[in-house]
């Protein structure tokens, strides 16, 4: 059926534009007789210029020589083309030619190339289905971390590394020991290790037992997906599942769940719970940056057509970013005025963290703003300095790493 439609469609255009080619002639016949009608007008015109007075007699009379002669001149290419008129020359039979061979050679052989000639029929149904099984049957988290890239040896002091060495084999010899695995934990996730980090996490889960949070259940997903090169495998989509169980608002697994399902064949029902999930979060909330950076192109995969990027709305707690009239006044600056104001503020919000301290949040602006400016340097000082301020606080350190990892001097 796709071939007898698309093929019949093809031959009716085709025949058309040869009929138009090929005929001959205009539907407003020639350009001549157009011509003569024009300048008959004209002599009426003058003649009723005339008697009204607004032309002088010998002005009038010079007018109507000039457009009688380009009515002679009219009436004679007219005769001249009579004879041709309605015919087709050699021109118009090798234009038909290239035409026929364009519309249908080209177009078949254009969908023969790009298109898919033995794809099957795929209903909404089988497509839903496709993407179940895909689901089911992705790899494991073992599989995905066979394919990731060897890790590069952390970049840490070592002293520091020292500490964790001598961390871990407490640990191992107290494996009951929940403060151990949660100071192992962060600093194995620190370093870059997200394999012994989950691990870790696993075993805090084990440990807390019923107790165990949904954060709990979602950074050990975290620290699995991560390790997994961002995908999301079956073992991972288990800690999610645990954790929307207990929070099912949590957004962290609101959003990792989108991203399986993206992963999976089905961006229609992701795009659904990063929608919900991007209007319903604060502008500060960690999820928000990635959401906003890929939503439009899911909206596309989705078939969302008309989705617009809701504006970011302005936090009221957040009394050390920009104000309004900040805002507007940076509306009129040079590009490189604009930088300079950013750049002031980053630096009287790095002078205060410097001099009076502050919590992992205002850390993790100033690590990500930094970021955003270019110096990468200054952003990877900054967040060794809040490594060693909040390394027995593994919440706060989960936020500035995840800032660091957003800006990619983090691994």
């Amino acid at each position: 059926m796709f071939w007898i439609l698309t093929g019949a469609l093809a031959l009716v255009l085709t025949v058309l534009l040869l009929l138009a080619l090929l005929r001959g002639q205009r539907e407003t016949g020639p350009a001549e007789a157009f011509d003569l009608n024009v300048y008959r007008d004209q002599l009426t015109e003058i003649e009723r210029d005339t008697a009204r007075g607004t032309i002088a007699a010998d002005e009038a009379e010079r007018l109507k020589v000039e457009i009688s002669r380009r009515i002679l001149a009219a009436d004679t290419a007219a005769k001249q083309n009579a004879s041709t008129e309605g015919t087709a020359g050699t021109g118009s039979y090798i234009m038909a030619g290239l035409i026929a061979a364009l519309v249908l050679g080209g177009g078949f052989g254009l969908y023969w190339k790009q298109g898919s000639p033995d794809a099957v029929d795929m209903p909404l149904s089988d497509r839903i289905a496709a993407a179940q099984e895909l689901r089911d049957n992705r790899p494991s988290q073992a599989e995905y971390e066979s394919r990731m890239p060897a890790a590069e040896a952390a970049n840490a002091p070592e002293d520091y590394m020292k500490l964790v060495e001598k961390l871990r084999e407490a640990v191992a010899a107290r494996p009951d020991d929940l403060q151990g695995h949660i100071l192992l934990a962060s600093s194995e996730a620190a370093l870059g290790n997200y394999k012994l980090a989950y691990e870790a996490q696993a075993q805090i889960v084990a440990l807390r037992g019923e107790s165990a949070t949904a954060k709990d259940y979602t950074d050990l997903a975290d620290m699995m997906i991560i390790a997994a090169g961002g995908l999301v495998s079956p073992e991972a989509q288990v800690a999610l599942e645990k954790a929307l169980a207990i929070d099912p608002e949590d957004g962290v697994a609101r959003f990792y769940g989108g991203l399986m399902m993206a992963q999976t064949g089905r961006p229609d029902v992701a795009f659904g719970m990063w929608n919900s999930l991007l209007r319903s979060s604060a502008p500060d909330a960690p999820w928000v940056g990635p959401i906003r950076a890929q939503i439009e192109e899911l909206a596309y995969r989705a078939g969302e057509t008309r989705f617009e990027l809701p504006p970011l709305p302005h936090s009221d707690d957040d009394n050390r970013g920009p104000s309004s009239d900040d805002i507007a006044a940076a509306s009129d600056m040079t590009p490189e005025e604009r930088q300079d104001m950013i750049k002031g503020m980053v630096d009287q919000l790095s002078e205060r963290l410097a001099t009076e301290g502050g919590p992992a949040s205002d850390w993790a602006k100033l690590i990500n703003a930094i970021g955003v400016l270019g110096d990468i340097e200054q952003a990877t000082a900054i967040w060794n300095e809040a490594q060693n301020i909040f390394a027995n606080d593994p919440e706060s350190l989960a936020q500035v790493t995840a800032a660091a990892t957003r800006i990619g001097i983090a691994d």
